[in-house]
């Protein structure tokens, strides 16, 4: 197509491939799938807080937490939940090492769904203090 001696194929043609690598981001987010984007502290030890900052995190979007490794999972304890944040309690059962998060879904296409979330977190191991 030539529009006053331009050639506009290549245009029109990278509006749709701009747009598709637009949408994840903001089709995520209305689409209610949870995101989660930090964790802090980004560490600490068994029976320590944290705080996940994301996006769909609310009781309608996330049924449960777990904290999952090659070895398995250890499903935590929510202590507050909003849309935009979950604070956990990490689980005393929890070994020493580094975890990614992971969420029950509660709704979506096809049922309930684990997904393993973009953050980790760090178990430290408890100081046995001066012997």
């Amino acid at each position: 197509m030539r529009v006053e001696g331009i050639e506009m194929g290549n245009s029109l043609m990278s509006i749709p491939l701009l747009l598709a690598l637009a949408l994840p981001a903001s089709l995520q987010s209305q689409t209610g799938m949870p995101l989660m984007r930090s964790v802090d502290p980004t560490s600490g030890h068994a029976g320590d807080v944290l705080t996940i900052q994301g996006d769909n995190l609310s009781r309608d979007d996330v049924t449960a937490l777990y904290l999952t490794n090659d070895s398995g999972d250890i499903k935590v304890a929510i202590v507050d939940q909003s849309s935009a944040s979950i604070k956990f309690t990490i689980p005393r059962e929890a070994k020493p090492g580094r975890f990614a998060l992971m969420v029950l879904t509660s709704k979506g296409g096809g049922g309930p769904k684990l997904i393993e979330q973009p953050v980790k977190v760090t178990v430290e191991p408890v100081n046995a203090g001066p012997t």
